[in-house]
């Protein structure tokens, strides 16, 4: 933990000397919780104020962007398979998983991965997706690193978890955690809100800040010296997520992409999923709101939906590339929020309305940085079961009838 000083000077560099106002005031645990704080703190996004450009969400031309199919998949499933399982046993590939958030939604009060989606028996969101794991190593004898993202409130719970549950027979030496980067919250003015007199308003980074938080972690270096190439990312949230697919990964080695997105045809128009297609000719993502009733119903002269594949937020990564984005910076989204804060007075507030920024980095950012990003259609009853909601669509109760479908006992 950094001392009073360096922290101080990294305040004074951001002109928020006011963030260690009550500091003589704090108890010794407090004290050290703020300074911890503080050097988690991303607080260069407060210089993405001084652009207008980043406060707004104007975007590109959009275009449509055709994927390797189903069908094309099946016809080339051998080929794909030898390209992916051949890399993963040379040890060039890894996955991430995006683990940071809290089951609030679901009437959880816990890391959403601890959530219990079994009925007759115990099976959690982190079994499921360690067990579909495990398909990967018993197929190709290679235990594939795993690197787990927490956020600053779910870390200890997470970690906990997984050694009382041993890793769910996965070796644990090839598992490591790290806590996503954290970004402040400012008024209109770019003052930093505080939550208490001993606490920060921050929030994490968005779901673009993992590459920059394995950095931050000093887990880069764990990376390179294994010789991985490739990163498969993906979230917490999906039961069904096939993680370091041999057959998708050889897809996009084969290709030559630079990166791959699996991708879900869309089951109408107007369905809630961001689309993968072209910005300005790059690969990028236009999520569901962003799309004009056009976009949405455009067909091709076959009839299908030009805009047809949504993303499930399971991607497929160069680490050479990332390593070039953390380089050049990765875009940094400023958004208008309604933040709770400590007033002038000391109490707590919660506003009716937006009363300052938010700061992100989104994953769509760092599919349109690559040159090249390869739609790899799946089928969506065997791959995505996405789990945000307690009742209704993509709920516990449809991700319990998939997993049925597809032959796991609950």
């Amino acid at each position: 933990m950094i001392e009073f000083d360096t922290a101080e000077n990294i305040l004074k560099k951001y002109g928020q000397e006011h963030i260690l106002a009550y500091y003589d005031e704090l108890n010794n645990t407090e004290k050290a919780e703020l300074l911890s704080q503080i050097e988690m703190t991303d607080f260069s996004v407060l210089e993405n104020l001084k652009d207008e450009n980043n406060i707004s969400s104007k975007r590109g031309k959009f275009e449509p962007l055709d994927a390797v199919t189903i069908e094309d998949i099946e016809k080339n499933r051998e080929t794909y398979y030898s390209a992916g399982s051949e890399a993963i046993k040379e040890g060039k590939v890894a996955a991430v998983l995006l683990a940071g958030g809290q089951g609030t939604r679901l009437g959880f009060d816990k890391p959403k991965g601890m959530f219990n989606i079994g009925i007759s028996k115990e099976l959690y969101i982190f079994e499921c997706l360690m067990n579909n794991l495990m398909k990967v190593v018993k197929d190709t004898g290679v235990y594939v690193p795993l690197y787990i993202m927490t956020s600053e409130k779910n870390h200890d719970d997470t970690v906990n978890f997984f050694e009382e549950k041993n890793y769910f027979g996965y070796d644990k030496k090839y598992v490591k955690f790290f806590i996503q980067d954290m970004a402040p919250s400012s008024d209109f003015n770019g003052r930093i809100y505080m939550e208490s007199r001993s606490c920060i308003s921050i929030s994490p980074n968005g779901n673009g800040g993992w590459f920059s938080s394995i950095v931050r972690a000093g887990l880069l270096k764990d990376i390179k010296n294994k010789g991985i190439e490739w990163i498969n990312v993906f979230a917490v949230d999906n039961v069904l997520q096939q993680i370091a697919d041999p057959c998708f990964i050889g897809a996009v080695i084969n290709s030559g992409s630079q990166s791959g997105s699996k991708v879900v045809s869309k089951v109408s128009p107007d369905e809630r999923v961001g689309v993968l297609c072209l910005e300005d000719g790059k690969p990028s993502i236009v999520e569901y709101y962003e799309m004009t009733k056009e976009m949405r119903t455009l067909t091709k002269e076959n009839g299908q939906l030009a805009y047809k594949y949504g993303v499930i937020l399971n991607y497929l990564f160069k680490v050479e590339r990332l390593e070039d984005i953390i380089a050049e910076k990765m875009p940094v989204h400023v958004v208008e929020k309604k933040i709770p804060y400590m007033d002038n007075n000391g109490s707590f507030v919660i506003p009716d309305e937006n009363n300052g920024y938010k700061f992100e980095t989104l994953v769509l950012d760092m599919v349109h940085l690559q040159e090249s990003c390869l739609p790899y259609e799946v089928e969506r009853c065997k791959e995505f079961a996405p789990v945000k909601n307690a009742e209704g669509v993509d709920s516990v109760e449809s991700a319990r009838k998939l997993l049925i479908q597809n032959g796991i006992k609950l």
